[in-house]
């Protein structure tokens, strides 16, 4: 297939940036090059924020119903293209099939949610507040928002924020990652067939320039972003201290307790798909097991017969269930953090294997036993396919050691003991939690709640918070004379 040269999309039309130089975008299963993406700077941001700024006027005069039939002629559009788009995201991100498709289908949930804004817009009166006077909270869009998203999730997390964005009455500027920005611009063009007006949404390609250049502008009102959590922090405070509204989803650590009592019939595939799932690069994915004992030998030992038969290949290869990391420069930082691993004490239990003639960007599962709790592995976010045990005396001493982690965004517990489920849920640090669920996603009508250092700002995305977020209030009280 040719190598494609990216443009970026900018008031209805399709443009080359004024910036100079582009990046490679290869296929992460193979290595071979696939695309070109531009390297936009801040002229080329300055005029996506032009257009959005003059769609804005118009845009947000446009009554909510109407809005709302724009976002379900896109949904009907994604899933007209919903199987083009899996195999985009498959050939850029390399998860498997099945996990970009799943992918896609949360993505036009989201937009299915966006189509409620009729209902979730709503204010709310108060007759008589004093005698004659009446009090109404309305909702209005904020203006211009940029939507900064990651890698791991081409589609699914610019549908979080787009469709919410422009439905609450807002212009829209997306910068997607630079590792994945075919599928964005496959978006971008679904996005103008559903007849938004030109320059409510607009797509610009590029890195740190184009971010910084967002962080600044005076004409950007809000800032959506899912990353790292270093990158978080920088946006959160460059963009706060630019006076714009701030939401920064960021890393994480997550922990599964595993009880004595669980049925590890269940459990050990769902901890196989939280910790292996898209080759481990996804923010809700485990990292530590803490093995309650005396459950830990039969947990490990079940785990690593089941990790020595994960198919580890290309992302489109039939039979595939753990595909390539995204670059090869993230394959040597997640192979140094197993060597880190080793040679801090912890043992490999278990070690999937590589097929020996693979050109992409391949980890082999990794069994990680006999961790303990201050080890590099056990705290920090390695984004691959590296699974730690942690063996504990106690659901006291688990959720102890859960709760020192600097990480807040999910958590788990399987078991068949009702009380501990309870307990581990009222005392758990971390905003989404699962029970007998090894990936507690939230549907997409509740908001995605990271807690402590995998969340700055104040209201989360998707869900009624990210209506807010969308949105700012105005109170109005009335007299009649």
């Amino acid at each position: 297939m040719p190598v494609e040269t990216l443009e970026n999309f900018v008031g209805g039309e399709w443009v080359r940036p004024t910036a100079t130089g582009y990046l490679d975008v290869p296929d992460p299963s193979t290595g071979a090059l696939i695309a070109r993406v531009p390297r936009s700077g801040a002229a080329d941001v300055d005029a996506a924020v032009v257009a959005a700024r003059r769609a804005f006027l118009a845009w947000r005069e446009v009554p909510v119903a109407e809005r709302a039939r724009r976002v379900l002629e896109l949904r009907h559009r994604l899933e007209l293209h919903a199987e083009e788009l899996a195999r985009s995201i498959v050939r850029e991100n390399g998860k498997t099939l099945e996990e970009a498709e799943g992918s896609v289908r949360r993505g036009i949930e989201a937009t299915e949610f966006a189509a409620s804004a009729p209902s979730t817009l709503q204010g709310s009166f108060l007759e008589d507040v004093s005698p004659g006077v009446d009090t109404t909270l309305i909702r209005q869009p904020l203006g211009v928002v940029a939507g900064i998203t990651p890698f791991n999730f081409p589609l699914m997390i610019p549908l979080w924020m787009g469709p919410l964005a422009l439905v609450c009455g807002n212009s829209f500027i997306l910068k997607p990652s630079e590792r994945v920005p075919m599928t964005a611009t496959l978006l971008a063009r679904l996005v103008a067939e559903a007849g938004f007006p030109a320059g409510t949404f607009n797509l610009v390609h590029g890195e740190v320039a184009a971010v910084d250049a967002l962080l600044t502008h005076p004409g950007v009102d809000g800032v959506s972003f899912v990353g790292s959590a270093p990158t978080a922090r920088h946006i959160y405070t460059t963009a706060a201290a630019h006076g714009k509204r701030v939401q920064a989803l960021a890393g994480a650590k997550n922990f599964l307790v595993v009880t004595p009592d669980a049925d590890l019939d269940r459990t050990v595939p769902a901890i196989l798909s939280s910790a292996f799932g898209q080759a481990g690069e996804r923010c809700l994915a485990a990292g530590v097991v803490l093995a309650v004992e005396p459950g830990g030998d039969r947990l490990v030992e079940r785990l690593g017969r089941a990790i020595e038969k994960l198919a580890v290949g290309p992302a489109a290869a039939p039979g595939t269930l753990v595909g390539p990391v995204i670059r090869a420069d993230h394959r040597q930082r997640v192979l140094r953090w197993i060597e880190q691993g080793e040679h801090g004490g912890a043992t490999i239990a278990a070690r999937g294997s590589v097929p020996p003639d693979a050109a992409g960007y391949f980890v082999p599962p990794i069994l990680f036993d006999h961790v303990r709790p201050e080890m590099s592995i056990a705290q920090e976010e390695i984004f691959g396919p590296v699974l730690s045990v942690i063996r504990v005396a106690s659901l006291a001493e688990a959720l102890e050691i859960a709760n020192r982690s600097r990480f807040g965004n999910a958590a788990a517990i399987f078991t068949r003991d009702g009380r501990s489920a309870r307990e581990f849920v009222h005392r758990i640090e971390a905003g989404m939690v699962g029970v007998n669920i090894g990936v507690p996603a939230p549907a997409a009508y509740f908001p995605f709640v990271g807690w402590k250092g995998s969340f700055y700002g104040d209201l989360h995305a998707t869900g009624r918070d990210a209506i807010e977020f969308y949105t700012r209030k105005k109170v109005v009280t009335t007299r009649w004379f």
